[in-house]
């Protein structure tokens, strides 16, 4: 007799299966694996024992960024103009790039099956009377979230708030503090508006004349395909003939005689601070960029803000408040 024959071992079939399709004359301890609900099942002779859910789990990696400040308003100033605002707080896990505030770069995260939710934080608004700008609002992913920029200092608060990144001063007074591993603090000032702090550098800092101090820089990231600067300081606002700081990497300028520009929407850059005897710009939105490697959601209903792909990435960008979820297909 064959060997396979005496054995059995001709006779056995693949367990794979699904709920509805179980072997109708199964033998004890034969094992089947369930294709619908990835379950392993085991015959004890009158039942199916429960075995084993396999789960599956994909990295991902990640673009966090909070809101930015808004700018200091300078209204009733007639010879200072107001801080610039901080860039929301920015936390990256994208390889061979960086974190906010000089941080390393963040561990990816390794997420199983379900529903995960994202907020994206709205940039500070402007606010009127002189006062300090607000505040943005926080980001978050999971687990991960980025703090809102710090306002500027207006003609009644001089100081600049604290953030993700911080606030530019208005004359006499210091910068607010960034936030570890996401951004930088605001320039002090002894005169004109100093420039919001960046997720790259420091607000520059204004000890005389009648210019508004520089925004912070942003970070550069290539996480959807293109490099794109996002999460720059706002820049001070002016006195006179001087002119208001300037801005890059979504942060607005500060204004020159003139109401400062607000930050760019989706890249947490902070508002520019107003020219003397004029308003502020409001702080520019967050953003959540997240990306995995497409084969690697296989077997995977993925769902989740706009979608796009780089070379071996699929990247989902997040302009508002939703939901990333991983379902087995």
């Amino acid at each position: 007799m064959p060997f396979t024959e005496g054995y059995g071992i001709g006779s056995l079939k693949p367990g794979v299966c699904t709920s509805t399709t179980r072997p109708a004359s199964p033998y004890v301890g034969q094992t089947i694996f369930e294709t619908d609900t990835k379950r392993t099942y085991v015959w004890g002779g009158s039942a199916w024992l429960y075995g084993q859910t396999f789960i599956q789990s994909i990295p991902v990696e990640y673009v966090v960024i909070a809101g930015g400040g808004a700018g200091g308003d300078a209204a009733g100033a007639a010879y200072y103009g107001g801080g610039g605002g901080g860039a929301g707080g920015y936390r990256s896990s994208v390889l061979s790039e960086l974190s906010g505030g000089g941080g390393p770069i963040e561990s990816v995260l390794l997420l199983s099956t379900g529903t995960y939710s994202v907020v994206v934080g709205a940039g500070g608004t402007a606010v009127g009377s002189g006062g300090r700008g607000n505040a943005g609002s926080n980001s978050t992913f999971h687990t991960i979230t980025s703090t809102g920029g710090g306002g500027g200092g207006g003609w009644n608060t001089a100081a600049g708030g604290s953030g993700g990144s911080g606030g530019g001063a208005r004359s006499d007074s210091t910068g607010g503090a960034g936030t570890t591993g996401q951004g930088y603090a605001g320039g002090n000032s002894s005169l004109q508006g100093g420039g919001g702090g960046g997720a790259g550098s420091v607000g520059a800092a204004v000890s005389s004349g009648n210019n508004g101090g520089n925004g912070g820089s942003g970070i550069t990231s290539s996480i959807t395909g293109s490099a794109v600067a996002r999460a720059g300081g706002g820049g001070g606002g002016n006195y006179s003939t001087g002119t208001g700081g300037t801005a890059i990497a979504g942060g607005g300028g500060g204004g020159t005689n003139a109401t400062g520009t607000a930050g760019t929407a989706n890249t947490g850059g902070g508002g520019g601070g107003g020219g003397s005897g004029a308003g502020a710009g409001a702080g520019g939105s967050g953003v959540v960029i997240i990306r995995y490697l497409t084969s690697d959601a296989t077997g995977l209903t993925v769902t989740g803000g706009t979608v796009t792909t780089s070379g071996a990435y699929t990247v989902r960008t997040f302009t508002s408040t939703g939901s990333f979820s991983l379902v087995i297909a």
